[in-house]
């Protein structure tokens, strides 16, 4: 007889799982948070917790135009992946004249301090000249170089160096102090 309860406990214990398992909470779900963009694959996708970026805010900015140039060592020319992301700024920047833009140049710590942000400087000025070339009104943008005061990382390799030779484009709604 024991057999027979336990056997019967075990049937009536895999239908409650089956009737559990055929529930969902999709519907639920769906009424608690909104649907997910639909992915299709394509660079272009929203990032995932980017999708309700409001058009010509900062975040725009930094998903959409990019905000970091990069250069070689000892170096304020600008290369083709620089350009491109400065041309993608200057495109910004003109649908959204409302916003100002400092340019702040770094460097790292391969000269001295004082050629570091001379060479900063030439950096950020470098990254400026060329958005007014694509349009970008220069009363809109200031540039300051702060040579390797600001590393973003204290590092001796080379592939930990190239991140603190670079330009970073910060958006501004007044003009801030120059020496800032």
């Amino acid at each position: 007889m024991s057999a027979t309860i336990g056997y019967t406990r075990s049937v009536i214990a895999a239908a409650m799982l089956l009737v559990l398992a055929a529930c969902t909470t999709t519907h639920i779900a769906s009424m608690e948070e909104p649907a997910a963009a639909p992915m299709t694959g394509q660079t272009n996708d929203p990032a995932p917790g980017f999708d309700n970026i409001t058009a010509g805010s900062e975040e725009d900015f930094i998903l959409n135009a990019g905000r970091r140039i990069y250069f070689t060592q000892d170096s304020a020319t600008l290369d083709s992946v620089a350009m491109a992301t400065l041309d993608n700024q200057a495109t910004w920047l003109n649908k959204n004249p409302n916003w100002l833009v400092k340019l702040q140049g770094f460097a790292d710590d391969s000269g001295s301090a004082s050629k570091m942000v001379a060479l900063s400087q030439k950096r950020a000025d470098a990254a400026m000249a060329y958005l007014a070339s694509k349009g970008v009104d220069a009363r809109r943008m200031w540039a300051k170089g702060y040579g390797k005061d600001r590393e973003v990382r204290d590092c001796a390799e080379r592939s930990c160096k190239v991140q603190n030779r670079r330009v970073v484009s910060n958006l501004r709604t007044q003009r801030d102090d120059e020496g800032a």
